[in-house]
């Protein structure tokens, strides 16, 4: 087992103080937005080998994949730590985005290689040949906008806006018209696709009838019984003004995580995540099309070749819970799982469920690793990486504590 040092990495949408508050540290006065826990080669942890010396984790696993990782993953996704794992405080909006599938990204990646684009070239989509499925788990209350509603339901949203505009005395914009006349189709995918494709075009047309939009929502009727919607369209709005992904978010699922919940997310899944502290979960890739509340780079061609036009439920995750202080998510993807493992003072060991590699990381008090191979000590902040050789472990509290511990350990599910 090795104790690894992680990369936080700063964007201008992180918070300045919740991942420091979580792990129990001094706040940067940056914006901390991700911390990244894993082998991903843009930023991978560092480990710190028994003689002191330190060496990056992708390098480590590279010295000998079938040790680190086992058999089983190497062969099922090649000899890279199929999982990346982070620690995201969301302050302000994420920009609106979707991931590819495997296929996509395989292509998209070797397109983009073969047309001579720089690894860093801002227009560039894919920046490595997997793909992302992602889950979130909440520490905190978690916002987020989550695949297509069905579109009878943005119908009802608008019909709602359209009421607005006649307390006002004002004409509907013509483009609300249209959304409804998309929606209304009897193909409910080919509708939910008009629509996007309207609003992503942008333009004068999209920029205008949102501020209209807006100030109607803001004339001082009731926003019930929309009110997250229509006041995330106002949020939206304050960050990005005239933005396609303001009226787009009417397009999508708007979800509440309480501390505890989680949701999954697959390929070709329209989201983005407005306010909140989670343990992210995804494949170990960072490729993104983005769609919206972003100056970054959009590509909307690529973009609707990789969005799935189709309505979803909330993808909520149930934890499978084991009875011994652990609960196990498993979303339907082979590349991970996460387990949140909580420690009561002399509580029993809890056996990690564990398939090749695993990270762990400590958000409260401490821990003890063991193995037949070894042993750890981590405390609250603290993180290590633990080999598929050294299997089976357990997780104890520390002797003498007083206080509760938890952890959460990510490894390969092998399950999806």
């Amino acid at each position: 087992m090795y104790e690894i040092e992680n990369v936080l990495r700063s964007y201008a949408w992180g918070s300045t103080t919740a991942i420091a508050g979580l792990l129990g540290r001094p706040e940067s006065g940056m914006p901390e937005a991700e911390l990244w826990i894993g082998a991903h080669p843009d930023s991978p942890s560092v480990v710190r080998r028994a003689d002191g010396s330190k060496v990056p984790l992708d390098t480590l696993i590279a010295e000998d994949p079938e040790h680190f990782l086992g058999g089983t993953s190497v062969a099922a996704f090649g000899p890279r730590l199929p999982f990346l794992t982070k620690i995201l405080a969301a302050a302000q909006p994420l920009s609106l985005q979707v991931h590819p599938s495997l296929e996509q990204a395989r292509a998209g990646f070797a397109r983009e290689n073969a047309d001579g684009l720089a690894p860093d070239a801002p227009n560039r989509n894919y920046h490595d040949d997997n793909h992302k499925p992602e889950m979130i788990f909440a520490l905190t209350p978690f916002q987020a906008l989550c695949g297509f509603r069905p579109a009878a339901e943005t119908r009802e949203i608008l019909l709602h806006l359209a009421a607005y505009f006649d307390l006002v005395e004002s004409d509907i914009p013509q483009l609300l018209n249209e959304l409804l006349d998309d929606l209304a189709d009897p193909d409910e995918s080919a509708g939910l696709r008009k629509a996007f494709e309207r609003l992503i075009a942008g333009g004068e047309a999209v920029s205008e009838a949102t501020g209209l939009t807006v100030a109607a929502i803001l004339s001082g009727a009731s926003l019930a019984p929309y009110e997250s919607e229509l006041s995330t369209v106002i949020s939206l709005n304050e960050k990005y003004p005239g933005d396609p992904g303001v009226l787009i978010s009417l397009l999508l699922n708007r979800i509440s995580l309480a501390p505890g919940e989680a949701v999954y997310l697959p390929a070709g899944n329209v989201h983005a995540y407005l306010h909140g502290l989670g343990v992210e979960v995804m494949a170990s890739s960072d490729n993104v099309l983005r769609g919206g509340l972003t100056p970054k780079f959009i590509d909307v061609p690529e973009l609707l070749r990789t969005i799935e036009f189709q309505p979803v439920g909330v993808p909520r995750l149930t934890a499978e819970i084991s009875g011994l202080g652990q609960e196990l998510y498993q979303p339907p993807f082979r590349e991970f799982q996460l387990q949140r493992v909580e420690l009561e003072p002399e509580a029993a060991p809890v056996p990690l469920a564990q398939s090749g590699a695993a990270v762990v990381i400590v958000v409260d008090g401490s821990v003890f690793l063991d193995s037949p191979k070894g042993d750890l000590q981590l405390t609250r902040g603290g993180s290590a990486f633990l080999p598929a050789s050294e299997a089976p472990v357990n997780v104890h509290p520390v002797a003498g504590a007083s206080d509760v511990a938890i952890a959460f350990a990510v490894t390969t599910s092998m399950k999806g």
